[in-house]
């Protein structure tokens, strides 16, 4: 039997202020009501409202300008690595890409990812690891998560390697829309297993690149986090100073 777990009221407040940016009642450019205003609108506590607008914040919805009160920014701009390795997880065919599923089921969800989907801590939910592989040598463990409520009536339990991508099984199996994906990329150091799959040596970091990936109302609709051996890594990036 698969539950239902209600985010928690600081994520479904931050989710409701998305809302309203998406269809123009606060549009970019305006300034969000101010943490009065959305106690009284909302009627939730000031450290509620405070943790939705430090959420919007983080993800770029919004901004703080001195002087001025909280910004609208509009729906943040993709952020899309120079490989497009966010991009890749969510169409990846496991059936036709190099390398093995190495792990499927029920796990509690990590704090980061927990973040993302909006849920509490110690909440299940089911994850797909797939280790991409080439010419025998392993060069990214992408590991997947979906909340529960969105693996009923899917394949993406089945310990078999699937054809097409989660994200085209999801929005035929579950009549969902991907909309926009959001990455957040850092470096860390591998759990254990993380370094085995990727035959790691001591003391050499990861690449983390988690990838959000939402509808149209913000939800998050599965969370990817693409691990990358930091030392068969070379990032390059051009751009302009004026």
């Amino acid at each position: 039997m698969a539950y239902e777990v209600e985010a928690p009221k600081y994520v479904r407040l931050a989710q409701t202020i998305q809302r309203r940016i998406e269809d123009g009642t606060y549009p970019p450019g305006t300034r969000v009501p101010s943490e009065n205003q959305l106690v009284q609108a909302f009627g939730m506590s000031r450290p509620t409202v405070v943790r939705a607008l430090e959420l919007l914040k983080r993800d770029g919805w919004l901004e703080s300008r001195q002087g001025y009160g909280t910004i609208v920014r509009g729906r943040p701009a993709t952020v899309e690595e120079k490989d497009r390795r966010g991009r890749a997880a969510l169409a990846r065919d496991e059936s036709q890409t190099p390398g093995r599923l190495v792990e499927v089921g029920e796990v509690p969800v990590p704090a980061r990812v927990a973040s993302a989907l909006g849920l509490p801590k110690r909440a299940k939910v089911l994850m797909r690891r797939f280790l991409v592989e080439e010419e025998g040598e392993a060069v990214e463990l992408v590991s997947s998560y979906f909340p529960a409520g969105l693996v009923e009536g899917t394949e993406l339990g089945s310990t078999e390697a699937m054809s097409g991508s989660t994200r085209e099984h999801l929005e035929a199996r579950k009549k969902v829309r991907f909309d926009h994906v959001t990455e957040r990329v850092s470096a860390r150091m591998p759990e254990s297993d993380e370094a085995e799959l990727l035959d790691l040596p001591d003391a050499v970091p990861v690449l983390s690149v988690l990838v959000i990936a939402c509808d149209a109302a913000g939800q998050a609709l599965q969370v990817s986090d693409v691990l990358l051996p930091a030392d068969r890594q070379e990032l390059e990036d051009t751009y302009r100073l004026n």
